[in-house]
């Protein structure tokens, strides 16, 4: 730092050869006499030893010499004040820098030491350099230290001592030495100062090590320019910039002083190339686990391929977080889905490939699957061999012909994991992903287990929230997310747009919100919790249709629906994803539990259930499944017919055998049916028959069968025709008429009376 350069200071007194009458014989003031019409000095021409010079003869006990201009006193500022001189004859004196300091107004300023060190002379011809250091702090090594009130000085000498010495003086130099206390007196180092270009052509690679190295703690400084660094480059020291750097893709820079977006986004001059340098530092050091988004909003016009800004690695195991910023998709034709139609050819005995494809080095990997026939909802390319024109997909057909046309849609997301072949343990928290109607939110890795989504809002996705085209969402945990769709004005019909969907099992999706999509979330895996979720699916039709907010796609759910808000949608439960979909020595329909629950509609069509399976093959059945404590409410319309149901579009349920179906403890409002099971019934038969026929169909679940009478308790007397008690007890009949979902009584004489009866569907 030299403020003389960068403040346009005049520091350098004029040479004596212009002339003495800028010099002064007292304190350099206005008025004050000068050297020009002194008797006991003179303008000496080239001098050996300094060319032309001031000669005086000491006359006085002090003799002065002050330049009379002004030199500038600033905070911050630092001079040397010197001068070579030397003694030809006489008396040898003593030499010192000397000044008077004077305020803004003119005056003196008291109480300020105004005298250097004194220098002694050894001999005649001797030459001595005389220095002093002024300025306004009082650090080491200066030795005048002036503090704020002084404005300007008048910089000379002080010849002391014994008189008659003859003595000649080279020049008073002023110059400024700030940069001497630079280290100890500023906060950081420029990089300027070792080495650095900033022309954008130099690499400056090694003067920001070297800057790094000599900071100890404190900022670098990074002017104005541009900096070309060629290589990977580490910086341990903050660092401050008001230029910006340009580095190659495949380069890595680890701020370990400014780890967040704020000091990438000003390394570089914009926020998406910081995210991306950013991102590419969070994969390639071990000092940060996140990346902080500091609150900014980033504007992406295309999608940002993660493992593209990474470059250097393919699977990764470490925690790594970014959090706590807003992700928006830009206006641009980066976002436009790439559409590709096949023909291709699938067999059950390979279930997930695809073969005979043309041309498939274009299908693009995380590509969404589908087809005029027998293709499951969210069925993903998770690989492509273009040699061999075969593509792997996320999950199978439940009944896809040998050949027939397919349709490839890869949708744009604002974050894209895909490249990533496995990825574990990897947060996004607290981020919202606005999508603005235009691009979708987050597809997942191939592959990876317990990736996480916390606090984040998925706002406007044009086709899905987060999408999961593989493996890559084991262990799944998406936590207290907001999911607003781009849709909401639409009839349930006639959406398109998905919160979620997973393949793999172990998914926890909990305390979430999701507003008005086709669906909340496809679930292609077993072992899920889904506890704590508020999705609503309603619109604005009357008697409206409604779709399902959570699908499970396998009969093995082993999956717990807690304490969920399901409104105006429902739950689904299939096996779209099976290729074989026909029971085939299985456990079928198994390991569901409901419980807890508020299910909600209002507007719907009176064919609606809120709990609804679907087989895609034939001779399926339940098999451990429990519907308990929860609430089923309708309103503003008919009322449902039943809170379940089976839809056997595809292939009937097995209503003759049910096992472990636990239907109990739930409440009703504006439902019909009310469903239950075990059943407990109060018969009653007004006039006497032997065989009474207690019908079941309007509380048995989806439909199942009256397997089995469990007990039976007379309420009051059973009569005869005479009107006398009987106390036989009858036999029961389960399976009996319309739809076998009766039970028959049968007694030992035609009676007349009631009876409480408890049964089951299963067994």
């Amino acid at each position: 730092m030299n403020q003389a350069i960068t403040a346009g200071l005049s520091l350098m007194p004029p040479p004596f050869s212009d002339g003495l009458s800028v010099w002064s014989r007292q304190d350099g003031t206005p008025g004050s006499d000068t050297w020009a019409t002194a008797a006991n000095a003179a303008l000496v021409p080239a001098d050996a030893d300094f060319g032309d010079c001031l000669e005086i003869v000491k006359t006085e006990s002090v003799t002065r010499l002050r330049h009379m201009g002004q030199t500038p006193i600033l905070p911050g500022l630092y001079l040397r004040v010197s001068a070579r001189l030397k003694v030809l004859s006489g008396n040898l004196p003593e030499v010192r820098i000397a000044a008077w300091a004077g305020d803004a107004s003119g005056a003196h300023v008291a109480g300020l030491v105004e005298t250097g060190p004194s220098a002694a002379f050894q001999g005649y011809g001797e030459v001595v350099t005389v220095a002093a250091i002024v300025g306004t702090g009082g650090r080491t090594g200066v030795d005048m230290a002036w503090g704020d009130a002084p404005a300007y000085g008048h910089f000379g000498l002080d010849l002391t001592g014994p008189n008659s010495g003859q003595v000649r003086i080279e020049a008073i130099a002023i110059e400024d030495v700030t940069q001497v206390f630079h280290r100890r007196m500023m906060d950081w180092v420029d990089v300027l100062d070792f080495g650095a270009a900033g022309d954008g052509v130099t690499d400056d690679r090694d003067a920001f090590l070297a800057a790094d190295a000599a900071a100890a703690g404190r900022e670098v400084l990074v002017p104005a320019g541009v900096y070309r660094i060629g290589a990977t480059l580490t910086m341990t020291s903050p660092l401050r910039f008001e230029g910006r750097l340009d580095m190659p893709a495949d380069a890595r820079l680890v701020l370990l002083g400014n780890y967040d977006l704020d000091g990438y986004a000003e390394a570089f001059g914009d926020e998406v190339t910081g995210l991306r340098k950013g991102l590419q530092a969070l994969f390639n050091q071990s000092e940060f686990e996140a990346f902080d988004l500091c609150g900014r909003r980033v504007l992406l016009s295309e999608p940002l391929d993660v493992q593209a800004a990474v470059g250097n690695r393919t699977t990764y195991a470490n925690r790594r977080v970014i959090r706590n910023g807003q992700i928006t998709a830009d206006d641009g034709p980066g976002w436009a889905d790439a559409v590709h139609l096949r023909t291709a050819n699938w067999s059950a005995a390979a279930p997930l490939e695809l073969t005979g494809v043309s041309n498939a080095a274009s299908i693009p990997v995380g590509a969404l699957v589908t087809a005029p026939q027998g293709v499951g909802r969210e069925v993903y390319v998770t690989a492509v061999n273009a040699a061999q024109g075969r593509i792997t997909l996320s999950a199978p057909f439940w009944g896809a012909p040998a050949q027939q046309d397919y349709t490839f849609r890869r949708f744009r997301y604002l974050f894209d994991f895909s490249g990533f072949l496995n990825l574990q343990r990897f947060v996004l928290s607290g981020i919202e992903f606005l999508c603005a109607g235009r691009a979708s939110g987050v597809m997942l890795p191939v592959d990876g287990i317990v990736f996480q989504v916390q606090d984040c809002f998925f706002t406007g996705p044009k086709d899905r929230g987060i999408t999961s085209s593989g493996t890559g969402c084991q262990g799944l945990q998406v936590d207290r997310c907001q999911f607003l769709s781009d849709e909401q004005a639409l009839p349930v019909q006639d959406r398109v747009s998905i919160a979620l969907n997973a393949n793999a099992g172990d998914v926890k999706l909990r305390d979430n919100r999701a507003v008005r999509f086709l669906h909340f979330a496809v679930m292609g895996g077993a072992g899920n919790i889904v506890s704590g979720n508020h999705v609503f699916q309603g619109d604005d039709e009357t008697e409206g249709l409604r779709t399902a907010g959570v699908i499970l796609t396998r009969t093995n759910a082993k999956t717990a629906f807690t304490g969920n808000y399901v409104d105006n949608c429902f739950l689904e439960w299939g096996n779209e994803h099976d290729a074989e979909p026909a029971m085939l020595g299985e456990y079928s329909f198994h390991g569901l539990a409901v419980t807890s629950n508020i299910f909600f509609a209002s507007n719907a069509t009176p064919f609606m259930k809120f709990i609804l399976v679907k087989p895609y093959g034939p001779d399926h059945y339940l098999n451990g499944v429990s519907i308990c404590d929860n609430l089923f409410k309708d309103t503003n319309g008919p009322p449902l017919e039943a809170v379940e149901g089976v839809d056997a579009s595809v292939a009937a349920l097995d209503l003759t055998r049910a096992h472990d179906l636990l239907f109990s403890g739930n409440t009703f409002h504006g439902v019909t049916k009310r469903t239950e099971n075990p059943v407990v019934r109060r018969a009653v038969q007004n006039t006497a028959a032997q065989v009474w026929t207690v019908d079941l169909a309007d509380a048995l679940p989806f439909g199942c069968e009256a397997v089995a009478a469990l007990s039976l308790l007379p309420d009051g007397a059973v009569r005869n025709a005479g009107n006398a008690a009987v106390f036989t007890m009858p036999f029961a009949t389960p399976r009996a008429g319309t739809g076998r979902q009766s039970i028959q009584l049968t007694w030992s004489e035609p009676v007349r009376g009631a009876v409480h009866l408890t049964a089951r569907c299963d067994t």
